[in-house]
């Protein structure tokens, strides 16, 4: 095999995939029927051109047998006229009357076989094209059943494909909430276990420790000067706080106890 032959195999082998997957089952039945529709009327215009030439051969047939019934009456006629030269000139004639009657008669028997042969052929296209028709409207009804399943198919897969995700998107959210919910619990419970007191507070940071721990110093400072401060008043005499303010006039002497 050649390369060429092999590079056209192939080239025909893809191209012929290719309309595999291109031909619509209808579409393609429709033509193969067309084509035997075809095929019906090429052999019906051969059996009327089969008809035809036998009958022109049997009108040629019917014309030279009457030639020859007329020349033997002819002939017949001159024997009894005593005319024996037009006598044989009508028996010679009526010879090669006879002559092409012999050689139209196989003829005959030939077209009659070959029309016979045809009306067979004709009959039995007939009859095939009667049941592909029956065939292709039946097959054709149960690929556009088979489409519609596909199709109910495809969107029965496609809700399902869509219903997993929401259930697949429901779950997630659930372990979400759920981690979330644990991970709440958690701190609750060590923060009223004491473990955790300031969860908010970084104690790894030195800098906020001093802060705070200046922060309290200067506190207790503050309020220990308040205590001193309300101590040394409560213990001054009063004599240290100043005067008495004089007494109204006529208003009467309190006695010191």
């Amino acid at each position: 095999m050649s390369f060429f032959k092999r590079a056209h195999d192939i080239v025909q082998a893809k191209a012929n995939k290719a309309l595999d997957k291109a031909e619509n089952p209808s579409e393609m039945l429709d033509l193969s029927y067309e084509q035997m529709l075809e095929q019906i009327t090429k052999v019906r215009s051969a059996l009327v051109q089969i008809a035809a030439s036998r009958k022109q051969l049997e009108l040629q047939e019917d014309q030279f047998a009457h030639t020859v019934s007329a020349l033997a009456q002819q002939a017949a006629q001159a024997v009894q006229l005593g005319r024996e030269d037009l006598a044989r000139e009508a028996l010679s004639r009526k010879a090669v009357a006879q002559q092409e009657v012999d050689a139209l008669e196989p003829q005959h028997q030939t077209l009659l076989e070959q029309e016979r042969k045809m009306t067979q052929t004709l009959q039995a296209l007939q009859l095939r094209v009667t049941q592909f028709r029956t065939q292709k409207e039946t097959l054709k009804a149960q690929y556009s059943a088979a489409k519609a399943s596909s199709a109910v198919n495809d969107q029965i897969a496609g809700i399902s494909g869509a219903f997993s995700g929401s259930a697949d998107a429901l779950q997630r959210a659930h372990d979400k909430i759920a981690a979330a919910q644990a991970h709440a619990g958690a701190l609750d419970e060590l923060l009223q276990s004491g473990v955790l007191e300031d969860v908010g507070v970084d104690h790894g940071d030195d800098i906020a420790k001093q802060l705070n721990q200046l922060g309290a110093s200067a506190q207790v400072e503050n309020e220990l000067a308040a205590l001193k401060a309300q101590t040394a008043l409560v213990a001054a005499p009063p004599a240290a706080l100043g005067p008495a303010p004089a007494a109204p006039a006529g208003a009467p002497e309190q006695v010191a106890p």
